[in-house]
């Protein structure tokens, strides 16, 4: 417990401190608890997406057979941009995936199999998947960042804060009202005194 001023001025200012962590702590609280339903709900984004990756991964594998036709697929399939925004979550900035365009695909039709427009079709819808899982990903670490320090900040405020500044208040008008009983008895003594010398 720190060391504190056993006086009137410092019973107010710990009066006013805690005034203070009583009114911060219901927003901690709030800001808590949205940021624990926030990353609920993004986990559950993630894990939907997660689930149509592997439904998609699975739909490719049906098609391993034909890659094993020598098709250069990669030069086929190019990311042409990528856009992302910032976006700002109980005051937690996050990325937002906002699409992914692809360059067409320049390529004769007449030389090409048949299944290269299917599969390329597929790998775009993989690519995407997989962009949106990692921002998906960036927003669930960013969010329980925020969590952890705020669930720190809360507990800083109701397990040791409110509990210390109560104390001390406590500690100052005990001090206070034993110094006030003092100056009753010695006022009562010295009229005693006064009226036995009379």
């Amino acid at each position: 417990m720190a060391k504190i001023k056993l006086t009137k001025n410092e019973l107010k200012s710990q009066k006013d401190a805690l005034k203070r962590y009583e009114r911060y702590l219901p927003t901690l609280m709030l800001k808590k608890q949205q940021l624990q339903m926030v990353i609920r709900r993004v986990e559950h984004q993630e894990a939907e997406k997660s689930g149509q990756l592997e439904s998609l991964t699975a739909e490719l594998e049906h098609w391993v057979d034909v890659f094993g036709e020598h098709v250069e697929l990669e030069e086929l399939l190019e990311i042409k941009s990528l856009a992302t925004e910032g976006g700002n979550i109980a005051g937690v900035d996050i990325p937002v995936f906002q699409g992914i365009e692809f360059k067409e695909a320049d390529y004769s039709l007449f030389s090409m199999p048949l299944w290269v427009d299917k599969a390329l079709e597929l790998l775009k819808q993989i690519t995407t998947l997989h962009v949106e899982i990692t921002v998906l990903k960036e927003q669930i670490k960013r969010l329980g960042d925020e969590l952890r320090i705020t669930t720190q900040r809360v507990n800083l405020f109701e397990k040791v804060k409110i509990p210390e500044t109560r104390e001390h208040i406590r500690t100052i008008r005990i001090y206070m009202g034993d110094q006030q009983t003092a100056a009753v008895v010695r006022g009562k003594i010295a009229k005693n005194n006064i009226v036995k010398v009379e």
